[in-house]
């Protein structure tokens, strides 16, 4: 898989990549990453890439031409179709950003093309020129697109194969369908007793059957206890049997 990223901040996403179990994505090969700065793409002595806003107001705007100029290059440098390595916009206008369409986005073989955008956002006219789709990471606004674009790549390569070094790790994830889209379960590691505070009994037991009732309970209690809205969506889709629904009922 190749990812291509335009960012003004190249050094940050490239000292990124260099830390934590994800780095093992990029030294493998199995997601091949660069950087493209537009600030090569622009013209005249002080390569500005930005302008004030046309009807006045604070701050500057990308302009469209440096940016049209890098992607014409990625586009000609990768010889793939448009469709097989869509441009993603960070911006607040995007649908958030969910473990179901990182999934996709990391069993898809073509990839992407990640667009950070920097002072008051990108001229709309290169949005609507070439945006294939626009991503969020909630209900805040940040300086860049720089810190969504590290989010999306940490997402995406800890789901390539090999990557993290429990293969299963990812399966038992937070909102992962084998939980149904719920939260994950409590954990606990040693020592067994911490300031008078044992480990569950269930998970001291050495009864895998056991073991797994205990965290579906806990997922589903402390899920309907944060966050009832993933409930109502595993339920909706059919996804929670009649033990989980007796569980929630505190009849479990």
């Amino acid at each position: 898989m190749r990812i291509d990223v335009i960012t003004l901040f190249p050094e940050m996403i490239q000292a990124f990549i260099e830390q934590g179990v994800t780095r093992h994505a990029y030294d493998s090969g199995q997601i091949v990453l660069k950087c493209w700065n537009p600030r090569d793409f622009a013209d005249g002595n002080y390569r500005r890439v930005d302008d004030r806003p046309f009807g006045g107001g604070p701050g500057m705007v990308m302009l469209a031409e440096p940016l049209a100029a890098c992607l014409s290059v990625i586009r000609r440098e990768r010889e793939d179709a448009r469709h097989t390595a869509p441009l993603i916009y960070f911006s607040p206008a995007g649908e958030t950003l969910t473990q179901t369409m990182v999934s996709g986005f990391a069993s898809s073989a073509g990839g992407a093309v990640l667009l950070c955008g920097r002072y008051e956002g990108v001229d709309q006219r290169f949005i609507d020129a070439y945006v294939d789709r626009q991503i969020s990471l909630g209900d805040f606004v940040l300086s860049g697109g720089e810190l969504p674009a590290m989010a999306w790549l940490d997402a995406v390569a800890r789901l390539q194969v090999g990557v993290l070094h429990d293969s299963d790790s990812h399966a038992q994830d937070s909102f992962s369908p084998d939980l149904s889209g719920l939260l994950d379960s409590p954990h606990y590691t040693r020592p067994e007793v911490w300031q008078a505070l044992p480990v569950p009994a269930a998970l001291m037991s050495g009864h895998h059957a056991q073991i797994a009732d205990w965290r579906r309970e806990q997922s589903l209690r402390l899920t309907a206890a944060d966050r009832p809205d993933l409930i109502a969506k595993a339920r909706q889709a059919g996804l929670l049997s009649a033990k989980d629904e007796r569980i929630l009922a505190g009849k479990g």
